[in-house]
């Protein structure tokens, strides 16, 4: 069997998780601090801080920009249910728009006819690791008349004068936008290091500060620090030091810190990722690509383009013209080839707990067009040239069953 998508598990990196345990130091430390510095510096960005998951990121950006009750957060609906289940979580009100047919990222035009008085933040994604059109969306909430719209509540809204732009970076990590790396590209990225992500530790996120003058994201990275740490004003290794067990609580906090464990992973991939991990995905992308742009059938995803280049995490091809049963029916004829292949994304409007809350799918016929035909490949280190013709002709035999051809 084919795998969808394991992670990356070799001698270096298990020889540094090892070494981080016998070190006696395995939560929040050094190795965390280091690895949150890497990062910093491959993103162009002062601060990045590390957390459990990506999805606490986003949980505590809103919190901090403070959302609530009766606030709107417009996202796409084509996305995973973290990206709105954190909105829920603040009290606020999620507002679905359609993606783009191409790209399959967030649509600029619906995000402006969404936006209201409400509006406070805006959460873009990222699809398989291809960056959104940052430079139409940063200039829509820079326009004078949206700012005129927004009213803000507390500190930090009245101090940015405008909706927020939080991205839900959670595939792009090195993808490039213009010459700039994801983390660069707006005011507040958010990755995400789970297992099946390019860059894993494990489980894990990180928070990239990008915020404009008069923030200083040196100090939000401090403040965050904190905020994901109980409150307290000292982490783990600072009460460690002599004399300093004395702490207190500024605030209260949540519990969300990055242990030195994931770190350790996350320190082996970092120094590997640009000259080694995206060159193989690149690999394979291409190598799918090539594959299939024969077939009039295939609808290829987008992962280059003059202006942008992919992080390469998932392969989302797309049939022409088949119905949702064909496309299940298609899925269960390529396991039975021995491949695991899987589905990104089905539109959160379209899950139960959405449902009643009153959104309706057929309000988004983009994402669900797409999701109805959507099959993502398999996309990891140690896939060989022959995994990828196995699954290539897997595909094809099974598109070709399932249409009659």
């Amino acid at each position: 069997m084919i795998p969808f998508s394991p992670p990356r598990i070799d001698k270096k990196i298990i020889d540094e998780v090892v070494d981080t345990l016998r070190s006696g130091w395995i939560t929040t430390g050094p190795k965390t601090r280091l690895f949150e510095k890497k990062l910093a510096e491959y993103c162009g960005v002062s601060s990045v801080l590390c957390l459990s998951s990506a999805t606490a990121g986003l949980h505590l950006v809103l919190k901090w920009f403070g959302i609530k009750e009766g606030d709107e957060v417009i996202l796409p609906a084509y996305t995973f249910s973290a990206t709105a289940n954190v909105i829920i979580h603040t009290g606020a009100r999620p507002v679905f728009v359609d993606i783009n047919r191409e790209d399959m990222t967030i649509n600029i035009k619906e995000i402006e006819k969404a936006i209201t008085s409400n509006t406070k933040v805006i959460m873009p994604v990222d699809f398989g690791g291809l960056p959104v059109d940052y430079n139409g969306l940063n200039a829509l909430v820079n326009r004078e008349d949206v700012k005129n719209l927004f009213h803000p509540s507390g500190e930090n809204q009245k101090k940015l004068g405008r909706i927020l732009v939080l991205s839900d970076s959670a595939h792009s990590l090195g993808a490039v936008y213009y010459g700039k790396k994801s983390g660069s590209l707006t005011d507040v990225s958010v990755f995400s290091f789970h297992a099946v992500k390019n860059l894993t530790t494990g489980e894990g996120g990180a928070i990239a500060f990008n915020l404009p003058s008069p923030f200083k994201n040196s100090y939000l990275y401090n403040f965050f620090s904190v905020y994901s740490l109980h409150g307290q004003d000292k982490d783990a290794l600072a009460r460690n030091s002599t004399g300093g067990w004395k702490y207190d609580v500024l605030t209260a906090g949540f519990k969300a810190n990055m242990t030195d464990i994931l770190a350790s992973i996350g320190l082996v991939e970092i120094d590997r990722y640009e000259s080694d991990t995206l060159v193989k995905f690149r690999h394979i992308f291409d190598k799918y690509n090539n594959g299939f742009r024969k077939y009039k059938w295939a609808e290829l995803p987008v992962y280059n383009t003059p202006n942008r280049i992919s992080s390469y995490h998932l392969f989302a091809l797309r049939i022409k013209d088949i119905s949702e049963a064909q496309r299940d029916l298609i899925i269960l004829k390529i396991f039975e080839f021995g491949v695991s292949v899987n589905v990104h994304f089905r539109p959160v409007p379209s899950l139960t707990f959405y449902k009643d809350l009153g959104y309706e799918e057929q309000d988004y016929p983009v994402s669900m067009d797409s999701y109805r035909r959507e099959i993502t490949l398999p996309a990891f280190y140690d896939l060989s040239d022959r995994d990828i013709a196995i699954i290539i002709d897997a595909v094809t035999q099974s598109v070709n069953e399932v249409l009659g051809l």
